[in-house]
């Protein structure tokens, strides 16, 4: 490999991201997104490319310095369906445009924002979940001098009124909206101070289905999701009756008999399974359909290019005979199929690697994928059902052939009780076993997450300076099943924390690394892992903790998260009634024993874990003489290392590697 050249923190401008593989309905050609970065603006774009189905090289669909996304095609296959911010970049509106090419034209023209959209049956009306633009919000931007003085005052009246990456919450709710394809007129079929998601049409186009949270207090039991339906031309809602619990992506079955949906029957527990449910399209009592198998259905897998790709709601086969969904496990994200009968069976569709989101064909003969791995950060590709084959269809990045990535080993070491774990351990480029390299321990966030056979830049970029990278999934991981998701629920930093340190004496004790050179870090609950072990222990002589969470009581109420820190933490009630337990379990009540040089690192428009959490640990690791320095970024939110400003997060990578070099290579 000595003609390739090791990867740069600047190479995060070269990427292209794939993302949303939508299949023609005759299965001759797939329509994805392409993000890219413009360096002389740091603007992000996304134009649609077109995959052929038989291997022919993809062409750009759409072209401009614009975002276009989210491409559905008509079911006669003969119109592209797609948002586009090409007239307004604040304003997104869906646009038509002739599959074999041509002009785009516009088809809305609302003020708000799009949850996304889909084609009817018979490919005469859209369906919209949508949130208008507040009327306060219209006239500001209508009027110069309101505009230049900007927002007077925000009155706050729930709970979930602000989200990382998003900012406040207009007062406006999500609502199911149709627009007529031909006469571009739109029909608002909800309202009220209700949010309403994720609709799907009937197979006859009659009925609309969604989820909504209709309790008295919805910001306060957010488990209380349930199932409504409403005539597609507009009329009373009906709740379908079904088992108390979060519902989420539900679908009819092709003969609209049953509705198939995720679902957790357990209020409050972060850690459960979501597992597929089948209900009678009446109401009823819900069949879980993969209880037995003790398996997720979801995107949970960590990378740090684009992050986790989106859920994709659980797809039918046309013959009603099988329900398709991603699934996280043992590091994979494969595809799987359900068969329906008296005895689930479970098949396993795909391989190892991370299967994104996916898209089927009308017969549903084949199946389009993102498909990634921890060498490629994703391709579209070509799942046929007949013949189980699967074809890439894309080379996107193919720049990354000419870098040298140092090498991948995947191991399993034993755990903090002596029961196996996984672990991947990756060696510099032109690595000598003869000789010794500092170590950096990595530990991924959520925590119900995994560390997966996904592409992860920060690890490459960190070997490609010498250091041997090391990540693994402790107790608290998904993947492995839910008593090992939820065996830290209530108890952060206990038996998550022995993974940890089992992990750090299995890197240890290679024999290409050197002991007394290991560094730690990590992000979010990652952060929070760190900042806890550098109070815990004396072990490692380098942190880099990032985005953390330092103070589970003052976490409480600060995070977007709000009351749901009691859930995520395990503690089920709040910290006015059982102080003790939240601080028993935050790195704070540790860290007078702090000895580790620290760099935090926050980001400060983070609302999931606000700067505040940083700021502590920087101010108590001052006060105590310990070397520590403090990172913040401005207009950034909570995932500035996979979604952020580009310089932004090559500065981020910069500062870590000084610190690390510091401390580990003297």
């Amino acid at each position: 490999m000595a003609d390739k050249q090791p990867i740069t923190a600047a190479d995060l401008y070269r990427f292209q991201l794939v993302s949303d593989p939508q299949i023609a309905p005759d299965g001759r050609a797939i329509l994805c997104c392409v993000q890219w970065v413009a360096p002389e603006t740091e603007k992000k774009y996304t134009n649609l490319w077109l995959v052929a189905a038989d291997g022919r090289p993809p062409r750009q669909f759409t072209f401009g310095d614009h975002n276009d996304s989210h491409p559905r095609w008509s079911p006669d296959g003969r119109t592209i369906a797609f948002l586009s911010t090409r007239q307004d970049e604040k304003q997104a509106q869906i646009y038509l445009m002739p599959s074999d090419g041509g002009e785009a034209r516009p088809l809305t023209e609302m003020q708000g924002e799009f949850g996304g959209f889909s084609w009817s049956p018979d490919g005469r009306r859209l369906l919209l979940q949508f949130r208008q633009k507040e009327a306060e919000a219209i006239e500001r931007e209508q009027d110069e001098q309101k505009k230049k003085l900007g927002i007077v005052v925000r009155y706050i009246t729930r709970l979930d009124y602000r989200m990382d990456g998003k900012g406040y919450a207009p007062q406006e709710r999500w609502h199911i909206w149709t627009v007529d394809v031909d006469a571009g007129e739109a029909a608002q079929l909800t309202n009220g101070d209700f949010d309403e998601t994720e609709p799907c049409w009937s197979p006859d186009g009659r009925t609309i289905l969604f989820v909504s949270n209709r309790s008295d207090k919805p910001d306060v039991t957010y488990d209380a999701a349930e199932l409504y339906t409403i005539p597609a031309d507009g009329g009373d809602m009906r709740q379908i009756p079904a088992k108390y619990g979060r519902k989420s992506t539900p679908s009819f079955s092709p003969d609209g008999q049953w509705i198939a949906y995720l679902g957790q029957e357990k209020p409050g527990k972060f850690y459960q399974n979501a597992n597929l449910y089948l209900l009678p399209a009446a109401g009823g009592e819900p069949r879980n359909l993969t209880a037995q198998f003790d398996l997720h259905l979801s995107s949970s897998t960590i990378n740090d290019i684009g992050g986790m790709p989106p859920q994709t709601r659980p797809a039918w086969t046309p013959d009603g005979r099988s329900i398709l969904g991603q699934v996280t496990v043992h590091g994979d994200q494969p595809l799987f199929a359900f068969h329906l009968g008296d005895e689930v069976r479970a098949e396993r569709l795909t391989g190892g690697g991370v299967i994104g989101q996916f898209s089927q064909t009308a017969d549903g003969g084949q199946q389009a994928l993102f498909a990634a791995n921890q060498t490629d950060p994703g391709q579209v590709a070509l799942l046929d059902r007949e013949t189980g084959a699967i074809q890439t269809l894309t080379q996107f990045n193919e720049w990354l052939a000419g870098v040298d990535l140092g090498q991948i080993e995947e191991v399993t070491f034993p755990g903090g009780d002596g029961g196996d774990r996984q672990g991947w351990i990756l060696t510099p480029p032109d690595f000598d076993p003869g000789q010794t390299y500092p170590a950096i321990i990595e530990i991924h966030g959520g925590p119900q997450t995994q560390y997966g056979r996904f592409f992860m830049h920060e690890f490459h970029y960190l070997a490609a300076q010498g250091y041997v990278a090391a990540w693994s999934n402790p107790r608290g991981s998904q993947g492995y099943g839910e008593a090992f998701a939820g065996a830290i629920h209530g108890r952060w930093g206990t038996v998550d924390y022995d993974d940890v340190m089992a992990w750090t004496d299995f890197v240890a004790a290679l024999p290409y690394v050197d002991a007394d050179r290991m560094g730690v870090t990590g992000g979010s609950y990652g952060g929070y892992m760190t900042s806890l072990i550098i109070g815990k222990t004396d072990r490692f002589q380098a942190a880099v903790s990032q985005r953390m969470v330092s103070n589970m009581v003052s976490f409480y109420g600060s995070s977007d998260l709000n009351i749901r820190s009691e859930h995520l933490f395990g503690q089920e009630t709040p910290p006015w009634e059982e102080m003790d337990s939240y601080w028993q379990h935050s790195p704070m009540r540790f860290i007078g024993n702090a000895v580790t040089p620290t760099l935090i690192i926050h980001s400060e428009q983070d609302l999931r874990c606000p700067h505040e959490q940083g700021e502590q640990l920087f101010v108590a690791l001052r006060r105590m003489g310990v070397d520590t320095e403090m990172v913040l970024f401005p207009d950034e939110p909570h995932g500035l290392s996979r979604n952020g400003r580009t310089d932004r997060r090559i500065a981020r990578l910069q500062h870590m590697l000084r610190w690390f070099n510091k401390y580990l290579k003297g």
